[in-house]
């Protein structure tokens, strides 16, 4: 499966984005997703995972309460809509797929997953 994620940009602490994540070709229907981002000289870490149903999602610590994600499978699209955004937020951010069986499962280790798309730059200014 083929991911595109965009919606990145420059905002201000404080403001709103929200991140799309597309499929080409192939239907997210059977993949658990997730938002992972890494910011400049650090690993990648999660951001939020999402269950292929839709309804079991895993967020990092850091963006509980700010950050939803969120997944339209007749749509092919993965979402990650973000409010109160900080400086600290400021990371490529990357959408990824898991092959999985089960409509349950949230995977917040990069190591399930099997697909990622390019990566889309968030700048959070002060």
């Amino acid at each position: 499966v083929q991911l595109q994620a965009f919606g990145g940009g420059l905002v201000q602490a404080g403001d709103s984005l929200r991140l799309t994540c597309t499929s080409a070709g192939q239907t997210i229907n059977n993949y658990a997703m997730g938002w992972f981002r890494q910011a400049l000289g650090k690993e990648r870490d999660i951001v939020a995972a999402i269950s292929r149903n839709n309804i079991n999602k895993r967020y990092a610590d850091s963006v509980k309460g700010r950050f939803t994600i969120s997944r339209d499978n007749a749509k092919n699209t993965l979402y990650l809509q973000m409010h109160e955004l900080r400086p600290e937020d400021t990371a490529v951010y990357y959408c990824a797929a898991a092959e999985v069986g089960n409509y349950y499962s949230a995977f917040v280790s990069g190591a399930e997953y099997d697909y990622w798309g390019q990566g889309t730059l968030v700048t959070v200014s002060s």
